[in-house]
């Protein structure tokens, strides 16, 4: 909940939630400034933030499902968007791999966050 409310805090942010019949399981964030997007000149692109699943929910599929169905959803919400960045950090080869199989691809970007290196995946909104 205090991710939750801290994205409250600055208007671009969007939080959202996962849920499993009536339990929250995870969260997430769609970033949506124009100008505050730090990992791409597109203007267009959509940053999906802070995506996380409860540890009693991983290994289940759970995030694989939300991440199928993220991209029409931000067609019908966000008309205007044509692309999805996120970046994941370098050492997290359990997010690297599921972000892969949902479809998200590594470009080749970097980025030097304060916790290392960070990889910039890209999904375009077709």
């Amino acid at each position: 909940m205090k991710v939750i409310e801290d994205f409250r805090k600055d208007k671009y942010n969007l939080p959202m939630v996962i849920y499993l019949d009536e339990d929250l399981i995870g969260c997430f964030a769609l970033y949506t400034d124009k100008a505050g997007n730090q990992y791409t000149s597109n203007e267009n692109a959509i940053l999906l933030k802070s995506f996380s699943l409860d540890l009693r929910h991983q290994k289940k599929g759970l995030a694989f499902k939300t991440l199928k169905v993220l991209p029409d959803m931000i067609k019908l919400s966000h008309p205007d968007k044509d692309e999805i960045i996120l970046t994941v950090h370098h050492s997290n080869a359990p997010a690297i791999n599921l972000y892969k199989k949902a479809g998200f691809i590594d470009k080749g970007y970097r980025f030097n966050g304060e916790e290392g290196e960070e990889f910039i995946f890209h999904f375009a909104l077709d």
